[in-house]
């Protein structure tokens, strides 16, 4: 089974180093997480999975955390809780 690529993601300066290809995994990767978090834990799962390859655009794209990012809507920020060193804190 191939290593979730999420695992190796601590910063938006990681998701900014991996091609389109490793993004898309990265995508499939972060739903799974969200998926399993949100089955154990409830919360709101279709604004999350709705914007995670809009937070990874994001983030590939702009010079985050100095470019500032405003989710307008706290449960779309699942996926960039996740790859902004927080996968820890997913779960609570």
């Amino acid at each position: 089974m191939k290593q979730s690529i999420l695992q190796t993601i601590n910063s938006p300066e990681d998701v900014r180093q991996l091609s389109i290809t490793d993004l898309e995994q990265l995508a499939a990767d972060i739903r799974t997480e969200i998926v399993k978090t949100v089955s154990k834990a409830g919360g709101h799962l279709a604004p999350s999975l709705g914007v995670v390859e809009l937070t990874l655009a994001l983030h590939h794209v702009f010079n985050t955390p100095s470019d500032k990012l405003i989710w307008d809507v706290g449960h779309q920020a699942y996926a960039h809780k996740l790859i902004t060193g927080r996968k820890d804190q997913s779960h609570s």
